[in-house]
């Protein structure tokens, strides 16, 4: 069985996305795969219930109780490495990840950000595509790399700037879309795994 482990930090709305659609796409016969383990920074990542909910595992690494990153992210590797993942998907994972754990999961993290890579890397995406006035906005799927928001794009769903939009309006609008293209571009990521 290829095991997904996602990481989370808060309500999980695409690791959710992805659930549905392992469920519903049954990944388990078709595409031999499952999400193994939902793993948060958080304790009180509202997504940890979601994921016991529907039985999967799920683990807590408070990056608060290190005293570098660099710690941290080797705790977060060992509980991620007790699964044998084939794929690490970040979904709302709201920490930025030593160039040792992206090293250690070269060629199989992933991750979604909300604009259309490579405008807008890091925070605040939204606002800034409104305040560059522009036309189109959306979301990436990208493989991580040590470089913030970088690496292979595997897909990208855009959707329209609308006259009198806020921040908060594109940033519903954006997310309509990552929930429906992650779990393809984890499907097709994991169909096109050697056996």
């Amino acid at each position: 069985m290829k095991n997904i482990v996602i990481l989370i930090s808060g309500s999980g709305s695409n690791m959710a996305a992805i659930v549905r659609a392992a469920e519903q796409g049954r990944w388990g016969e078709r595409l031999n795969a499952r999400v193994a383990t939902v793993v948060s920074n958080r304790a009180d990542a509202e997504g940890l219930r979601f994921a016991k909910d529907h039985g999967i595992a799920t683990a807590v690494v408070d990056h608060k109780g290190f005293s570098s990153r660099e710690a941290f992210d080797e705790a977060l590797m060992a509980e991620i490495d007790r699964f044998e993942p084939v794929l690490v998907v970040l979904a709302g994972f709201m920490r930025i990840l030593t160039p040792a754990f992206v090293a250690h999961y070269e060629g199989r993290l992933l991750n979604i950000h909300p604009s259309l890579l490579p405008a807008f890397p890091g925070l605040n995406t939204h606002q800034r595509a409104l305040d560059a006035g522009c036309q189109f906005a959306g979301a990436t799927v990208h493989q991580v790399t040590a470089e913030l928001d970088h690496g292979h794009i595997l897909a990208q769903a855009v959707v329209p700037v609308l006259q009198g939009d806020s921040a908060e309006d594109l940033a519903a609008r954006v997310l309509t879309q990552e929930h429906l293209m992650y779990p393809r571009a984890v499907a097709e990521f994991l169909r096109n795994l050697p056996l």
